[in-house]
């Protein structure tokens, strides 16, 4: 029997974050991590934004394993053979305090997890802990599947991930909605490094985020291409309820990615290195748990703190800044010895005044635009007929008017004016 003040399942941002915060604030940690070291069964999809670790580690950007800094970010929008692209680059991000960067999963959460380490958490790594501990309703522990492996402590931080099998133990999960997820595949696809340099316009330690919509058929969900130093990432999140209606296969649906006219330039003469798949928790404010119980806190992906709304695209800062809001909530539990839901309630609260809760709560309606018909289904083919349209030149026919454009190609794809204008002000309200 081995006990501490803090037990944080999970040894990912979220987690080391916890623990990093506990430590600090002087409790005894143990952070349990079920692979062999932090984020060894992670894949990544995206880039990380670091503004949130300034407070956790001062000048981070100068020690972070930081692969490239993101200068060059894109929005396409594709059909089948048409693509649509908003390009937009800057030196500034490529300078201190910088933006965005990509990182392989594995290096950046060893060495956040290192943190909390330095700061006096005990991290036990190849242990799964197999449940919770319980008294008269409180969660006083864990197990695991070491011989003799109970752990017990005042709080448990889960941060064990999308499918939280502590919170749904714990009776804070609702009914789960499958609709409510997507499956993340991705290929690491390795090139040299003045290739990806030369074919994605970058020099030195810049790089570029390419965000897609419209490529993935009739699954809904969006694609993404990054650059790290020498691979380059291609992926897809697909909507999980409508894999399994169809009959196509995730693999199927990247391969044609890879094809298109406007991606396979970037992917050409690449050696595939991996292939990983990962469910996500894609509907935000609306499919959180109850992040607070008994002896129990819930953060990161284990609470669906994942914003995917389109023109945001966020994981690991929202599982950083509420890990370290777990952690230093569950520190002060402790220091007044109420570890029940009402001693634990500060971690809400201090969700609430930041940018976790505020950005989920304001854009609690965006994934479900981002997946709707009309981002996925009638924008790409609309707004590149229109295109099209536009840039060609028929002469001897006089150039037609924009708005007879716009109206040619909603009428020929099927989109409804009344249609269009209530989701636009939908996307007003929440995007505006």
């Amino acid at each position: 029997m081995t006990t501490a003040d803090v037990i944080v399942v999970g040894a990912g941002p979220a987690g080391s974050a916890a623990a990093l915060t506990a430590a600090r604030a002087g409790k005894r940690v143990v952070l349990v991590e079920r692979g062999p070291f932090p984020g060894s069964k992670n894949m990544y999809g995206g880039v990380i934004y670091g503004r949130v670790l300034d407070d956790l580690v001062p000048e981070w950007y100068r020690e972070a394993p930081i692969q490239r800094w993101v200068t060059r970010r894109q929005t396409m929008i594709m059909t089948g053979t048409q693509a649509l692209t908003v390009d937009y680059r800057t030196e500034a991000w490529g300078e201190e305090p910088y933006n965005g960067a990509t990182a392989y999963r594995p290096d950046f959460d060893s060495w956040l997890a290192d943190k909390a380490v330095d700061a006096g958490a005990e991290l036990v790594c190849s242990t799964t802990v197999t449940g919770l501990l319980s008294e008269g309703g409180q969660v006083v522990g864990v197990r695991t599947d070491r011989p003799d492996g109970e752990l017990t402590a005042p709080v448990v931080i889960a941060a064990d991930g999308v499918n939280s099998f502590l919170a749904k133990e714990a009776g804070l999960y609702g009914e789960v909605d499958a609709a409510n997820y997507t499956l993340g595949v991705k290929e690491t696809i390795a090139l040299p490094r003045e290739v990806i340099d030369e074919r994605f316009g970058v020099r030195g330690d810049h790089g570029v985020d390419i965000e897609i919509i419209g490529c993935t058929g009739d699954v809904p969900g969006g694609g993404f291409v990054y650059t790290n130093r020498d691979t380059i990432a291609v992926g897809l999140v697909l909507s999980l309820p409508s894999l399994a209606k169809g009959d196509v296969r995730p693999e199927k649906i990247l391969a044609d990615l890879k094809a298109h006219p406007a991606v396979a330039p970037l992917v050409e003469g690449g050696e595939v290195k991996e292939y990983s798949a990962h469910v996500i928790p894609e509907a935000g404010y609306d499919m959180m748990p109850e992040i607070v119980g008994n002896g129990i806190l819930v953060t990161g992906d284990a609470a669906a703190m994942c914003l995917a709304a389109g023109i945001w695209l966020e994981g690991v800062n929202f599982a950083i800044g509420s890990g370290a809001a777990a952690g230093r909530a569950a520190a002060k539990a402790v220091d007044q010895g109420d570890a029940s839901a009402t001693g634990l309630s500060g971690y809400r609260s201090r969700l609430e005044s930041s940018f976790v809760m505020q950005d989920h709560r304001r854009l609690r309606e965006a994934p479900h635009l981002v997946m709707g018909d009309l981002a996925q289904k009638y924008l790409p083919a609309v707004a590149c007929g229109v295109v099209e349209q536009v840039f060609q030149v028929d002469n001897p026919n006089p150039k037609p008017r924009l708005r007879k454009i716009v109206r040619s190609e909603m009428r020929r794809n099927g989109l409804r004016i009344r249609d269009a204008a209530r989701d636009g002000w939908r996307a007003l309200r929440t995007f505006g």
